[in-house]
């Protein structure tokens, strides 16, 4: 089942802002990453079979703070 993802990732500039939609777009699962919001500091990942934690550690390590919102199914 699709699962869609909602993280809110602290992106000082463009250059993290790349990066971090990298990271995301090389995880197990992901079919589609974008991001949202105002500042375009909520990033949006949908797939099957994502793990959101392991995403979430992994964004820690290479971008900076990053905080899980919400995560929900999607039909």
């Amino acid at each position: 089942m699709k699962q869609k993802i909602v993280m809110k990732v602290q992106m000082k500039c463009q250059k993290y802002r790349s990066q971090a939609l990298k990271v995301a777009a090389n995880a197990d699962g992901v079919n589609f990453v974008g991001l949202e919001g105002p500042e375009k500091d909520k990033m949006v990942v949908i797939g099957e079979g994502v793990d959101s934690v392991k995403l979430a550690t992994c964004l820690r390590k290479k971008i900076g703070h990053t905080e899980l919102v919400t995560v929900a199914d999607v039909k």
